[in-house]
């Protein structure tokens, strides 16, 4: 056999090898999400300690406030939502597990919007955030103070 048909040969053969990786790789991401989405599940359950957060959220034309309250799971909890809240707003929520608590003030006034929100767990300030102009996401989010 010459040597170009065995070249040819060579290169179809890891072409092939080349081909069965890739998509054992993409497989295997497939199937490590869905386990990861699991992990995450059997953590939350396991982690089943509850915590309260207070949120706050001060400033100038606030059109509504959305944060986590607790129900939903961890990595996909279900958000509450104040429409036109009176500033300055508070409140007080018990969260379980990994879920991270969180507050998003929205606020669509490009001229006079003021906003400053934060989460505090046993009367220290976990995370704190503000913004001027048009104010439509970001907002406060912490880790999970169960967990570490």
């Amino acid at each position: 056999m010459n040597r170009t048909v065995r070249n040819i040969r060579n290169v179809r053969t890891v072409r092939t090898v080349r081909t069965a990786v890739c998509a054992a790789v993409v497989l295997g991401l497939a199937v490590g999400l869905g386990a990861c989405s699991e992990t995450v599940d059997q953590v939350d359950k396991a982690v089943d300690e509850t915590y309260e957060v207070t949120y706050e959220v001060t400033g100038t034309s606030v059109d509504e406030i959305q944060f986590h309250a607790g129900g939903g799971k961890a990595m996909d909890p279900e958000i509450e939502t104040v429409k036109s809240p009176e500033l300055p707003w508070r409140k007080t929520v018990t969260l379980r597990g990994i879920m991270p608590p969180a507050v998003m003030p929205i606020a669509l006034d490009e001229d006079g919007a003021d906003v400053t929100c934060s989460i505090t767990y046993k009367g220290k300030v976990i995370k704190e955030a503000e913004g001027e102009g048009l104010v439509t996401a970001g907002g406060c989010v912490a880790g999970s103070p169960v967990t570490g």
